[in-house]
């Protein structure tokens, strides 16, 4: 739920409550974490969030369980970003010792992966929940869960004006939050798109931000690679279901390797297939070492979020979702394809 003629979500007036009183203590040791491949919600969120309590004095450390996508490098701050694949001793350390937690734009400490062990072994910390996905799976001791905004940016947007005001909106908190509002609706067109969030937009344009060089810095900086394998995915492994309904792709190791692929490389793959007029759901599989990642998008009223945790072991949102596969590629697509035709028979794929 929005308040009315604002920027910003109605938050729990008791949870709001806790994290002042939370914050109001003697400068603790902070860290704030991002989920498992972390987009441009994730880091922008955790990015502006880091700056804020920074300025409350309290000593705040970012970590990401593996690497974010190349072309978020210019974000501001995002070299400060510790990524536990590269430093887990450290990262563990700081987990262990940390007097606060936040989990920023992910619902369950799984998404962590193995540093989520560091995580669970602190048990006297205070964890607090920012995020915007369904069905959150912890025990959290504060928790903003609020599925029906935008992005988690959008959240965090929320908290700084209504725990500190709009006046703590500097140029660089509201660059990290443009990037996470502007990336997890696909530049402002797809999700949940309302009076509130433009609001909270035209309040981040008044920081004086870049709008056009943030937007050329995230989806006009991919690689010349990148563009070939993009032309490669659709060319040879886009293949439709249902009367061009389903649309689904595929990218093994090895095709990823004769493309240089890079972390981020095939980002906003599985939104192309619903620029077709009849499109209502599209599929993308990425083959990894010991899995395949599954990402899911729709339109109107078909549910990625019932389809993923029926089939592949995921959730996500209505219309943007994804899971996990454990059995070959052709036994995933397989998989898929006998998961549609029932979907479908259910009237699952309906709008």
């Amino acid at each position: 739920m929005e308040t009315k003629n604002t920027g910003a979500l109605q938050l729990d007036p008791e949870e709001l409550k806790r994290l002042r009183a939370l914050l109001e203590r003697e400068p603790q040791q902070i860290v704030l974490l991002a989920h498992t491949n972390p987009d441009g919600d994730a880091i922008g969120s955790a990015l502006a969030w880091a700056r804020q309590l920074e300025r409350l004095g309290h000593s705040v450390r970012i970590i990401a369980p593996n690497r974010f996508p190349y072309f978020l490098e210019s974000m501001p701050g995002i070299s400060e970003v510790i990524i536990h694949r590269q430093e887990p001793e450290r990262s563990e350390q700081l987990a262990r010792e940390a007097d606060v937690i936040f989990c920023i734009d992910f619902n369950g400490i799984a998404r962590l992966e193995a540093l989520g062990q560091a995580i669970e072994s602190n048990a006297s910390a205070v964890r607090v929940l920012i995020d915007h996905h369904l069905q959150p799976t912890e025990r959290y001791d504060i928790r903003f869960s609020h599925p029906e905004s935008c992005s988690t940016a959008f959240l965090v947007y929320s908290l700084i004006l209504e725990i500190f005001g709009r006046e703590h909106l500097t140029r660089e908190i509201a660059e990290c939050l443009y990037v996470g509002m502007m990336t997890d609706t696909g530049n402002f067109s797809y999700s949940v798109l309302t009076p509130a969030l433009f609001r909270a937009v035209a309040d981040l344009a008044e920081t004086g931000i870049d709008i056009p060089a943030i937007y050329n810095g995230i989806y006009n900086a991919y690689s010349p690679q990148r563009a070939r394998l993009f032309g490669y995915v659709i060319h040879r492994n886009m293949k439709f279901l249902k009367h061009n309904t389903v649309a689904y792709m595929s990218l093994t190791e090895e095709e990823m390797r004769r493309y240089y692929f890079q972390q981020g490389d095939s980002e906003g793959f599985v939104n192309y297939p619903l620029t077709v007029g009849k499109m209502k759901l599209s599929a993308m599989f990425l083959q990894h070492h010991t899995f395949i990642r599954v990402s899911l998008r729709s339109r109107g009223n078909v549910d990625v979020n019932l389809f993923a945790r029926r089939y592949f072991e995921g959730g996500g949102h209505k219309n943007a979702a994804g899971g996990k596969s454990y059995v070959s590629m052709e036994e995933t697509i397989e998989h898929f394809k006998r998961s549609i035709e029932e979907f479908a028979s259910e009237g699952g794929l309906k709008q």
